[in-house]
């Protein structure tokens, strides 16, 4: 069976930056939150780690996020299969892994400039003295921009690849 390239559609772009989203916030809450334990959600907020009440409160801030990143991946996941399923989709090996890089760089920098530097809910090691905390989140908002300009590059190469 050949396909008519006219019959072809374009690979839905939001489907793997909503998976980046969605991932890029299971890394912060999984390795940031719970294994390294270096923040969690209301620690710089009047809640630090210091008594199980504060523990108690973080955990389910903690939970709230992990739920609203699942949203993320889920939202992904049917605009993938709502357009999968109508389209033959042309897709380059280099769009959804370029998606998903610039979804996490775009989790970054509106997680870091919203919850570090705007609110001050937290910053990304709070294990650091005091007044390193602000290099952390830097390196965190550069991190997410070399990821969503790298993810971008990809995503070009891959739509001239298609």
């Amino acid at each position: 069976m050949t396909i008519d390239r006219s019959d072809l559609a374009d690979f839905p772009t939001s489907a793997a930056i909503l998976f980046g989203l969605g991932i890029g916030g299971f890394f912060d809450g999984i390795v940031l939150h719970q294994v390294l334990q270096w923040h969690h959600m209301l620690t710089s907020a009047g809640y630090p780690p210091d008594s199980v009440a504060n523990l108690q409160i973080n955990t389910l801030w903690d939970g709230l996020f992990h739920a609203s990143t699942y949203l993320f991946v889920f939202g992904g996941l049917v605009v993938l299969w709502r357009h999968a399923r109508r389209n033959h989709l042309r897709w380059s090996g280099w769009l959804l892994p370029g998606g998903i890089l610039m979804g996490f760089g775009l989790f970054n920098l509106a997680e870091g400039t919203i919850n570090h530097h705007l609110l001050g809910l937290h910053h990304v090691n709070e294990t650091v003295p005091r007044a390193q905390w602000i290099y952390w989140d830097l390196g965190f908002l550069i991190w997410g921009g070399v990821m969503l300009i790298g993810g971008w590059i990809m995503l070009r190469c891959g739509r001239m690849h298609t």
